[in-house]
């Protein structure tokens, strides 16, 4: 089997809630998700996607996306997508870092690699744990009592785990820890997320004020020696994410004991292949992880799922829904949230059909311009 062709589609993915705002006063409305197609000279055909959280959370923004696809994808018509780790090594070699352009490949790969051995893509990344992963729902930054009430509407949705957007003015977010607090349920599980917004000082404040109730810390500041900084002065439990960006990440940070439980986000370690890998390595170290990528819609939640799946369901702390927080659906097939819960597909591949209709006209292909 061979690659003949690689596609992308340019899609926009309005928000329900209409802005989706984190530290520093980070915002975005729209989201710009790029969807690849990749296909063969078999008859299957792929689909991945990757999509930013705007151009300012991460070393990633979704116009490189796309030019960097369109320099990636020539050196890879006549490979095998199968050969995942091939694939992986050719792109590395044709592109020094920007994992996050190689993302949407990878995943097309593995859903040609499920499609063709007929097995979904979890079961061929190793199996199921479960029937279900546990989800979390990011609540975007407001003031304190909206973001409270923000958290009850959607418990009432079935979500248990909730991340608070901090990382603003200390005070400010000291107030938001305690009001969603206080209205928590036994069995929820409250994350403040700075995102890196704090500066030590500032994370400091707020673990020392909010040092008696039961919250996860995650990522206070910008560097891991800021945050194992932090870790040290703080009992509360550890989460570290926009740090974590590869095995070696995570090997320093278990040494270190900086964290508790680490993000692994698809599109930040390159797609599927590299995020198992690091999925694989925690179980070994006995690391809980939560499961996700930056954002996206259909077809990236319905990879968060294939990968979410094959963690034991002891370390597997939560995963995210990201096509539920957004008004566009882009694929049948793709997990759909049931009482804060989702499961893989059962079809062979991801398990998603994209919609054509939604996706348009491909912006670009390996055979020149469309």
């Amino acid at each position: 089997m061979k690659i003949t062709s690689i596609k992308f589609y340019q899609v926009d993915l309005p928000l329900h809630e209409g802005t989706y705002s984190w530290s520093e006063g980070k915002s975005v409305d729209v989201f710009d998700s790029t969807v690849v197609e990749v296909e063969t000279d078999a008859g299957i055909t792929g689909y991945g996607e990757v999509c930013p959280l705007g151009p300012v959370y991460l070393p990633a923004y979704a116009r490189g996306v796309r030019a960097g696809i369109e320099e990636l994808a020539p050196a890879l018509i006549g490979e095998d997508p199968r050969h995942l780790l091939v694939i992986n090594d050719k792109m590395d070699r044709e592109l020094k870092g920007h994992p996050y352009v190689k993302s949407a490949i990878d995943i097309g790969c593995w859903d040609i690699l499920g499609k063709a051995a007929g097995l979904p893509v979890c079961e061929l990344m190793g199996g199921r744990y479960a029937e279900d992963v546990t989800l979390y729902r990011a609540i975007s930054q407001r003031p304190a009592e909206e973001m409270a009430t923000n958290v009850a509407e959607y418990r009432e949705q079935g979500y248990r785990r909730f991340q608070l957007k901090v990382g603003g003015n200390p005070d400010e977010d000291i107030a938001r820890i305690r009001a969603v607090s206080e209205i928590l349920e036994p069995g929820d599980k409250l994350v403040a997320d700075a995102n890196t917004g704090w500066l030590m000082h500032e994370a400091m404040r707020v673990v020392n004020a909010v040092k008696d109730v039961d919250v996860y810390i995650e990522q206070p500041c910008t560097s891991y020696k800021e945050c194992l900084s932090i870790r040290r002065n703080t009992r509360l439990p550890f989460v570290l994410d926009e740090v974590i960006d590869s095995t070696a990440a995570i090997l320093q940070g278990a040494a270190d004991g900086a964290m508790d439980i680490v993000n692994i986000k698809i599109s930040k370690f390159g797609g599927l292949t590299r995020a198992k890998q690091a999925r694989d390595l925690c179980v070994s170290l006995g690391i809980a992880m939560t499961l996700e990528d930056s954002w996206g819609g259909d077809i990236v939640t319905a990879a968060i799922a294939h990968l979410a799946q094959g963690a034991p369901s002891e370390l597997q702390f939560t995963s995210t829904d990201f096509n539920s927080y957004v008004t566009t659906s882009l694929a049948d097939g793709a997990p759909q949230r049931v009482n804060g819960r989702m499961s893989a597909s059962t079809e062979p591949g991801l398990g998603i059909h994209p919609k054509l209709d939604v996706l348009g006209d491909p912006v670009w292909c390996s055979e020149g311009a469309t």
